[in-house]
């Protein structure tokens, strides 16, 4: 139980580090979905929808660009879908390993 505690403690501290970039992420692609939004003339919350659907490459495809602008930028928003995923998944392994190392140790003592 002691490693949980770790980990929740230390996954949140790192998040809460990276919290600014992070949020630099999210501002970007909802900008940029909104900008796609406008431009296929969608609703606000369906442009908010697809942009997450597409950064979070999960694309069920009921809602598609059909400028080639738009789908330009929808290949920037995956981009940047992929590297905020990628910075949590790294601080899930940081984390991991940091506490596994902590929870090693005091097994060691």
């Amino acid at each position: 139980m002691s490693f949980t505690f770790s980990f929740i403690q230390l996954f949140f501290s790192l998040l809460y580090l990276t919290l600014p970039l992070l949020l630099t992420f999210l501002s970007v692609i909802i900008l940029l979905g909104q900008w796609v939004g406008r431009i296929e003339q969608w609703s606000v919350f369906n442009a908010l929808y697809w942009s997450f659907i597409t950064a979070l490459t999960i694309g069920y495809g009921d809602i598609k660009p059909t400028h080639n602008s738009t789908k330009s930028l929808s290949l920037l928003i995956g981009l940047l879908g992929i590297i905020f995923t990628g910075i949590i998944v790294a601080i899930a392994i940081a984390t991991a390993t940091q506490a596994f190392q902590q929870h090693l140790a005091i097994i060691n003592a």
